[in-house]
């Protein structure tokens, strides 16, 4: 699946785990297996705010997926990425297998940082964790990623906005009263279409 194709077959309810986007997902792609569905495309990170996303990373529900290379700077167009509290184990049959961070966009407003509702949680495979499942031996794989360290470059991403509102840019604050609030969604009645 290319850069930009987001959309899920018709049914299709993507509600991952933990745990499935490491073992399901991110290990498969760090271990160039193939994977099915194949519905989370590459995002370069640094190139996208958070309410840049959409249509450019797997949508489900309020929250936007992708995989993109681990780097130092979590830097945006206008803002940056910065870890909150300390990485979250991810276990697998009493295994670790990966991590979680948990991170907070900030908007960069000349001196000052702007703390946003926008949550990435970034999930990343611990050293070796990928050589250890079925689907061919570690050497064939290690043939295909080259080596663990690069290997380990790739992450995983879940994003959010915490106040469920990804749907709508950061940059349009304005209150709604309660009869646009019941006028949206009736227009989200209208995307349902009914077999004549």
């Amino acid at each position: 699946m290319g850069e930009g194709m987001t959309s899920l077959p018709p049914g299709f309810h993507f509600y991952p785990s933990d745990e499935d986007l490491v073992i399901h997902f991110l290990h498969r792609k760090v271990s160039t297996l193939p994977c099915y569905p194949d519905v989370i495309p590459n995002v370069q990170l640094h190139r996208y705010d958070p309410w840049d996303l959409n249509g450019k990373a797997l949508q489900a529900a309020d929250k936007f997926y992708f995989f993109t290379r681990m780097s130092q700077s979590r830097g945006t167009p206008n803002g940056h990425w910065s870890q909150v509290g300390s990485d979250e184990l991810i276990t697998n049959g009493g295994r670790d297998v990966g991590s979680k961070k948990t991170l907070v966009f900030y908007i960069r407003d000349s001196q000052e940082r702007i703390k946003t509702n926008w949550i990435m949680h970034e999930f990343h495979l611990l050293d070796g964790s990928y050589s250890n499942s079925s689907g061919g031996s570690a050497n064939s794989k290690q043939k295909k990623c080259h080596s663990t360290k690069e290997c380990n470059k790739w992450v995983l991403c879940r994003v959010f906005d915490s106040n469920g509102d990804s749907q709508s840019s950061f940059h349009d604050s304005t209150e709604l009263s309660c009869l646009d609030e019941v006028f949206l969604s009736l227009d989200d009645l209208d995307e349902v279409s009914l077999p004549n």
